[in-house]
């Protein structure tokens, strides 16, 4: 038994290291929110609600001439964020480069050399310079090969090409771990919205999911932007479920909804705790051409600035000529404004609450929202959010 102790020792020893870094890998669940550099004066680091989030994505750094590049101001909004990160040292901080309009992406992608330069520059910045105040990079390349805006490079090798940018960030990311006794997280935001600028759009046309996921920590699925300008008839943002009188083709609204997008990443060999779905805390307006179904799923002219959930509590909610509806299947409130013929779809405490425990439920990672500035002063949406994880 005596001459067995030290190998025992030895295995208890091992063994705890082991869960240790296995523990430092997993990110645990995940409620977390993107953060605007361009909110800061509104809405200031030190207000981040930093108890109830475990992660805060800052939007966004760039991409210039090959290198990763931020704002000016950004300095000052860094050095906060790692004031807050000692003060909340279970908050995870990760920097977020890219942005619907960011481009940059495929040409910084298309070689080995390219790669590893756009990467080292991004070591480099927020992680040297900037030491202290991130613990992990979360890439939005909108998209990759297609989809994202038409001013925007791209070309099929992208697809491939994103794989091995995401492999060449792991890489760096672990080194540094190992060298800082911490793990560095890798994440990405992916498309749900199947309605992209060139049309109906399939994200297993942009990215190797299932090669993706085994090199991310997780995966920010954006499960909203199902109803936009790309959109043929005035439609919900984040419908939890496809509704059968969407006029979409049924191969394209057979997953343009929050529960068809993870059911087609699943599907795709994304595992579901690599999943944190999105909700969002804006909505999407309509001038609609015909008051049939209350604005709903009916041609529109143009577009109207619905703002974020904030403004539209604030100012339309309390407005009569706003006339309150709510889908049973695609479980979302939505405005009519018949004098005006004006069609808005939102999200409220009660759907994001839905969307939530659907995560919850379904055994996913967690949630996530764009926009963290969008929500009310009784953080309404992020307390609904948060529920089904604490």
């Amino acid at each position: 038994m005596l001459r067995r102790f030290p190998i025992l020792l030895a295995f208890l020893v091992a063994a705890t290291l082991l869960s240790a870094r296995a523990s430092a890998a997993s990110p645990g669940k995940v409620v977390a929110a993107y953060y605007s550099g361009g909110t800061v004066a509104r809405y200031p680091v030190e207000n981040l609600p930093a108890d109830t989030l475990t992660h805060l994505f800052y939007a966004f750094a760039v991409i210039r001439d090959g290198h990763c590049s931020a704002s000016p101001e950004s300095g000052t909004h860094f050095a906060a964020l790692a004031k807050l990160k000692r003060e909340h040292p279970k908050l995870r901080t990760i920097i977020s480069i890219g942005g619907w309009n960011a481009g940059g992406f495929s040409d910084a992608a298309l070689t080995d050399a390219s790669r590893k330069r756009l990467v080292s520059s991004c070591m480099a910045l927020f992680f040297d310079r900037h030491r202290g105040s991130f613990d992990g990079v979360d890439l939005d390349w909108e998209f990759p090969v297609s989809g994202g805006p038409k001013e925007i490079a791209a070309r099929p090798e992208d697809r491939r090409n994103m794989t091995l940018l995401m492999r060449e960030f792991r890489r760096d990311l672990d080194a540094l771990g190992k060298r800082r006794g911490q793990h560095f997280l890798l994440t990405a935001a992916l498309p749900g919205g199947r309605m992209e600028s060139a049309g109906p759009y399939d994200p297993a046309q942009s990215y190797e999911l299932a090669a993706v996921a085994k090199l991310l920590d997780f995966i920010n699925l954006m499960s909203y932007d199902m109803g936009t300008t790309f959109s043929p008839v005035a439609s919900f943002n984040s419908p939890l479920r496809g509704v059968p009188a969407d006029p979409l083709a049924p191969e394209v609204r057979r997953w343009n909804s929050v529960e068809g997008a993870v059911e087609y990443y699943r599907a795709h060999g994304v595992p579901a705790d690599k999943i944190v779905v999105g909700v969002p805390f804006y909505g999407r307006g309509y001038r609609v051409t015909s008051d049939v179904n209350d604005g709903l799923y009916q041609p529109y002219s143009g577009t109207y600035p619905a703002g974020d959930w904030r403004l539209i509590k604030a100012k339309l909610l309390t407005d009569p000529q706003w006339q309150q509806h709510w889908h049973p299947v695609a479980q979302s409130p939505w405005l009519f404004n018949a004098k005006e013929h004006v069609f808005v779809s939102y999200e409220d405490p009660r759907s994001i609450g839905i969307r939530a425990k659907f995560a919850h439920d379904r055994g996913l990672r967690g949630v996530f929202t764009w926009e963290l500035a969008g929500d009310d002063d009784d953080r309404s949406l992020l307390k609904a959010m948060a529920q089904p994880f604490k």
